[in-house]
C-alpha cells in the first residue's frame, strides 16, 4: 500500500467540493454567538468545543434520522439575513483555507423563513456571503437549492432555484429521509427543471437502495447522484473484487453519471459499517465518475482534505488519485463548460504539478475543435 498522503499536502492541493450542506458546516463558535444574538436557548451547551463534540457524537449514531437531529440547532440560528450572510461568508473562508477552489454548497431556503424572511431574501443573503468570500479568498462558491422530501412545496423550490440561475444558483436537489419519500413524488419540480435546462442532483442510494437511484435517474432526470453508495448492491462481488455490474450500475458507469460520495458521513449514518468497508474502492476500480465530498463538515467533524487523508489511510489512494477525483468533480460541476475547463487548466492541473515538483504548465487555451 502507498504511503499515507500528509494532511499538509492535501490542504495545498486545489480541490473541488460538490456535496456540502451549508447548515451542516457552521463553526461551533458562530452557532453560540448567533444563538445569543437571536435569543435561541435550545443549544445543548454554549461551550464551542463541547458543542462541536456534541454535534459529532449526535451525528455518528449509525442512523440517518438521528444524524439529522443536529440540524434543528443550526437551522434555529439561520433566521436573519445577517446571520445567513455571515455563515455563507465563513463557509467560503473555511473552504478556501482547506484548499478548495470551487464548491457547490446546498441548503433548503424554506428552513430559514421561520422568523419572517422570505425565500428570495434567504437566497440573496447566501449570495452576498459567497460573493464576499470569493472576493476575499478566491474560492468560487455556487448554490444548490434543496427541497425536502417530506414537504409538498418542491415545485416552488425548483421555481426559486431557476429564478436565481443568474445569481449563483446552479442546481436543484431534494434531500431528507429517503424511506417513504420517493423522488418521483416530486415529479413536477424535476419536470420544471428539465424544461428550463436546469441542473438536477438528487440524494439517492444513501438510506435506501438501488430503486431510489433508478427513480432519481429515470423518473426525475438527475444529472448527478447525491451519495449513491448503495449502488454497490447492483454489483456482484467475489473475493473482494467486482466480477459483474448489474444493469443500473452499468448504465451509471457507461453514461458517466457522477456519484457525490461522502465516505465519513456514510459511516456516521450507518450506510456503511466502517470506512474500510466503503465501496468507493470498487467504484474507483471500475472507473465510475467518482467524486469525494464532505456532506456536513460540522456533523462529521471533517474537511475535504481530512476526508481524502482518511481514504489514503484506508485504501492507499495516491496524489494522482486525488487529482483524478478532483478533475472528475470539476468535470461534473454545474457551471458552464468554459468555466469548468478554466478551473481544471488554470488551477487544478498547475496546482498538482507544483505539488509533484513538475515545471509550471503553459497557459491553457481552448482548442477550436474541443
Amino acid at each position: 500500500m502507498s504511503a499515507v498522503i500528509p494532511l499538509e499536502t492535501l490542504r495545498a492541493a486545489p480541490k473541488v467540493l460538490l456535496h456540502d450542506h451549508l447548515d451542516g458546516g457552521l463553526r461551533p463558535a458562530t452557532i453560540v454567538e448567533l444563538a445569543r444574538e437571536q435569543g435561541y436557548g435550545g443549544l445543548p451547551t454554549t461551550d464551542p468545543g463541547e458543542l462541536a463534540r456534541w454535534f459529532h457524537a449526535s451525528a455518528a449514531s449509525g442512523s440517518l434520522p438521528l444524524y439529522l437531529r443536529g440540524f434543528a440547532h443550526t437551522i434555529a440560528v439561520l433566521q436573519t439575513a445577517e446571520a445567513i450572510e455571515r455563515v455563507a461568508y465563513e463557509c467560503g473562508e473555511d473552504l478556501a483555507r482547506d484548499g478548495v477552489v470551487y464548491a457547490e454548497v446546498r441548503y433548503a431556503p424554506v428552513f430559514s423563513t421561520a422568523k419572517g424572511l422570505n425565500l428570495e431574501q434567504v437566497v440573496t443573503s447566501v449570495e452576498r456571503g459567497f460573493t464576499r468570500a470569493e472576493r476575499a479568498f478566491g474560492v468560487v462558491t455556487r448554490q444548490i437549492v434543496c427541497a425536502m422530501r417530506d414537504r409538498t412545496d418542491s415545485l416552488e423550490m425548483a421555481e426559486l432555484a431557476v429564478a436565481f440561475r443568474e445569481r449563483g444558483v446552479v442546481g436543484f436537489d431534494i434531500a431528507g429521509e429517503e424511506a417513504g419519500h420517493p423522488p418521483k413524488a416530486h415529479l413536477e419540480a424535476f419536470q420544471l427543471c428539465r424544461r428550463e435546462n436546469f441542473s438536477i442532483t438528487i440524494h439517492a442510494g444513501e438510506a435506501f437502495g438501488p430503486p431510489s437511484i433508478w427513480q432519481a435517474l429515470q423518473y426525475c432526470g438527475a444529472h448527478r447522484i447525491g451519495h449513491g453508495v448503495r449502488l454497490v448492491e447492483d454489483m456482484a462481488i467475489d473475493q473482494g473484487r467486482v466480477v459483474k455490474l448489474g444493469p443500473l450500475a452499468s448504465y451509471i458507469r457507461d453514461k458517466r453519471i457522477p456519484l457525490e460520495l461522502c465516505p465519513s458521513s456514510n459511516v456516521d449514518t450507518g450506510a456503511v459499517p466502517t470506512l474500510e468497508a466503503h465501496p468507493i474502492r470498487h467504484l474507483m476500480a471500475q472507473r465510475f465518475r467518482v467524486t469525494v465530498n464532505t456532506d456536513n463538515r460540522l456533523m462529521s467533524n471533517v474537511t475535504l482534505s481530512e476526508e481524502l487523508r482518511r481514504l489514503s489511510v484506508a485504501f492507499g489512494i495516491t496524489l494522482d488519485d486525488v487529482e483524478k477525483l478532483t478533475i472528475n468533480a470539476m468535470k461534473s460541476a454545474f457551471v458552464g463548460y468554459d468555466e469548468r475547463i478554466a478551473v481544471i487548466y488554470d488551477r487544478i492541473k498547475p496546482g498538482f504539478a507544483k505539488l509533484r515538483g513538475e515545471p509550471a504548465l503553459a497557459g491553457f487555451r481552448l482548442p477550436p475543435s474541443a
